[in-house]
């Protein structure tokens, strides 16, 4: 039994322990059948008497609250009246800020659908999770136990600058890295150092919702801007931005990369602004074709760009870590900001993760997967290409075409609608991931979703 009894109350000992007992039976914390501690032992835990917890269990076990069972012990009868176990007090005076009401969660499916396309999910059977188990179960018998620094395990974030330094061209020193929970956490980090309330915040449209939400949460007003085939339509932020949050490599949920002269544009107008840009590098360790443009990151001659990961997408969602790499004059209000909020990542994960890296598995992983993923991003391809209008994309676990979508006339498809990117109006259209669907099911999936999309069938 795992239930505390308080014994600070006025009247007999005996007394209060039945009282406290009898409500825990009533309200379902204690359930029936669930065996309680000899009296030896919990006269012990309270400091009483012996006898006194006896006398309470008799009262209890006369009341038919519990039954004593030979050589077994003292059990939890069936209740006298059906539970109703209580709750917090409904607290009807006591309301959110505002803002809260706005907010919507982000709805999470409960069961799998027959076919699965929606955005944001690898394939768990790629990762190399027997790997991961020798790592973690090492770093469980040599990492100690202690809090670890805000900024992370400096093992990681070596790893973490070597790497992208590498693979992104992301300019970056140990100590501008700070790990985070995910990309999330590092939103969240960075807009509470640099929003004040009614502060403007630029962001894509369409784009990544929980950027979106998280902006308008913490008070600021957030704008939506244009994006077209170059990417970000730099002349159209608002004069009033002080912040703007991009995916500049695969934009989301489009896929298109940002041109190289809207980058040049968009770090001119910041240097000018003295203005801040967050460059989420989503989706950009999966490419199918050419190299990458370097990052805004990179192209940064002025300290004006925050660099944003995750390991979510790249090797499994339940793996809550990512990254921030961010100017000097910022590190130490966002370490003080990730100390307050979570003090640090997991360390176990974070040590192991640095050793994944380390020993070359993270870029094995990475060339596996693209290989994988290439042959299911060709197939859904072809398929949009031929029926509606394909937005050209040569990276990430998903895929968009713009065009009449009906997703209700095919209910085991699960797809994600064009519209639900946009915060006001919005073009019509579809986005498909493919990450968390077998290359053997995306052709019976396709032809499935072919009713929503009322055309003709394609032969897969």
């Amino acid at each position: 039994m795992d239930f505390h009894i308080s014994l600070a109350g006025r009247g007999e000992l005996a007394a209060q322990i039945y009282r406290q007992l009898r409500d825990a039976i009533l309200d379902g914390r204690l359930r029936q059948g669930e065996r309680l501690p000899p009296t030896r032992e919990l006269a012990r835990g309270l400091d009483v008497a012996r006898n006194t917890v006896a006398v309470a269990y008799e009262r209890l076990t006369a009341d038919g609250f519990l039954e004593g069972r030979a050589g077994a012990g003292t059990f939890v009868s069936a209740p006298v009246r059906p539970s109703t176990r209580r709750r917090a007090p409904h607290g009807s005076g006591v309301r959110p800020r505002g803002v809260w009401g706005e907010i919507a969660a982000t709805e999470m499916r409960r069961s799998p659908p027959a076919f699965d396309f929606r955005v944001g999910t690898p394939d768990l059977t790629l990762f190399p999770l027997e790997s991961w188990r020798r790592l973690v179960t090492r770093e469980l018998r040599v990492t100690a136990a202690g809090y670890l620094a805000p900024e992370g395990h400096e093992g990681l974030r070596v790893a973490i600058a070597r790497y992208f330094g590498v693979s992104r061209s992301v300019r970056a020193a140990p100590d501008d890295v700070i790990v985070t929970q995910g990309a999330q956490q590092a939103l969240d980090l960075v807009g509470r150092v640099l929003i004040e309330p009614g502060d403007c915040v630029a962001v894509e449209e369409p784009g990544y919702p929980p950027a979106r939400r998280l902006f308008h949460s913490l008070g600021a007003r957030v704008a939506g801007v244009p994006v077209d085939a170059e990417g970000l339509d730099v002349t159209a932020i608002p004069r009033a931005a002080r912040l703007v949050y991009v995916t500049p490599s695969h934009q989301f949920p489009l896929g298109t990369p940002m041109s190289l002269a809207r980058r040049t544009a968009l770090l001119s107008w910041a240097r000018q602004r003295d203005a801040v840009v967050i460059e989420d590098d989503y989706d950009s360790e999966f490419r199918f074709e050419d190299r990458p443009l370097e990052p805004l990151q990179s192209l940064d001659r002025s300290g004006r760009v925050i660099y944003v990961g995750s390991f979510s997408k790249t090797l499994a969602p339940m793996l809550r870590l990512g990254f921030l790499v961010a100017p000097a004059s910022l590190q130490p209000a966002l370490r003080v900001a990730k100390q307050l909020t979570d003090w640090h990542s997991e360390t176990t994960a974070q040590a192991a993760l640095a050793r994944f890296i380390d020993e070359g598995l993270l870029a094995r992983h990475v060339r596996r997967a693209t290989r994988q993923y290439a042959a299911r991003h060709a197939l859904i391809a072809a398929f949009l290409r031929e029926h509606l209008d394909l937005v050209p994309s040569a990276a990430g676990l998903h895929l968009c075409a713009k065009g009449e979508v009906d997703p209700a006339r095919a209910p085991e498809v699960a797809v994600e609608s064009l519209p639900s990117y946009y915060a006001g109006p919005s073009e019509q259209g579809v986005v498909l991931g493919y990450g968390g669907i077998p290359l053997e099911r995306i052709g019976a999936g396709l032809r499935r979703l072919i009713p929503a999309l009322r055309v003709r069938p394609l032969s897969l």
